[in-house]
């Protein structure tokens, strides 16, 4: 029989033990649940009939799933050999693409994504194509998160610890779901305005993703991004409110394009 001294211990051991992994740092993800959803949502508006049925055709593969439900697979089963796929690095002072430097065993988003679409738009069998859609769909909205392709020094960000609206978070964090969830209504407010500015807006289909994680690099280098106060609020979300909606709809667009492309 345990005695009651002894059960104190050990609630008190069990306690602490959690409030210790509570505090711990948790590794950062691409853009949140959210965001990832709401660009796949909004890339299928933009798929043609026949990208559409081809998409759809390979989903029932896994009866119930959409291209939404799917865009955060990635993430669910990233592993040691899948978790360099979500990001590149870049030295600070440069966010020109440089493989042998940046991405030299090909294990980063740029040459991921590359990787996956020659699947999707290949004759592999469909379980193979159905899981390359998957990493294309959550890949491309991972490379036009800024921050995933930000500096190897700081890890993308995820080093920065800051007060995120009354809460300890880093900047990594604060961009993959903190300026989604701190808006005015949200992701649901987010989608519906810039829905319209997505639609029919998709440029054309070559895949270019050194471009686009060139792109987020500049973006992670000018002024203003990093906050010089480590106590972030409204002010920093409406400085990149604009930064914001237009990668979420790059990525959409960019996405419907891709998909087009390689599923007709």
């Amino acid at each position: 029989m345990i005695q009651a001294s002894s059960f104190v211990r050990i609630a008190s051991s069990a306690l602490v033990c959690f409030a210790l992994a509570a505090a711990l740092p948790r590794p950062a993800h691409a853009w949140g649940f959210e965001a990832h959803r709401l660009i796949a949502e909004l890339a299928e508006q933009q798929l043609t009939p026949a990208a559409k049925a081809e998409a759809n055709r390979l989903l029932e593969l896994e009866p119930g799933s959409t291209l939404s439900s799917v865009s955060t697979w990635a993430d669910e089963i990233r592993s040691r050999e899948t978790g360099p796929w979500h990001y590149v690095n870049f030295p600070r002072g440069s966010c020109s693409y440089d493989k042998a430097r940046d991405c030299p065993t090909g294990s980063c988003v740029i040459e991921a994504i590359g990787a996956q679409l020659a699947i999707l738009k290949s004759k592999a069998p469909d379980a193979d194509r159905l899981q390359a859609l998957k990493f294309v769909v959550h890949l491309i909205g991972d490379v036009h998160q800024p921050l995933h392709a930000g500096y190897a020094d700081d890890k993308g960000g995820n080093t920065v610890q800051l007060q995120s609206f009354g809460k300890g978070s880093n900047l990594h964090s604060l961009w993959d779901s903190g300026l989604v969830a701190n808006r005015v209504g949200g992701a649901a407010a987010l989608k519906q305005e810039i829905s319209a500015a997505s639609q029919g807006a998709a440029p054309a289909a070559t895949a270019n993703a050194a471009l686009w994680a060139t792109e987020s690099c500049k973006i992670v280098e000018a002024a203003g991004f990093y906050p010089d106060s480590r106590k972030v609020d409204g002010t920093y979300l409406a400085a990149h409110e604009f930064t914001l909606k237009a990668r979420l709809t790059a990525a959409a667009n960019r996405l419907a394009a891709v998909l087009n492309d390689s599923l007709r």
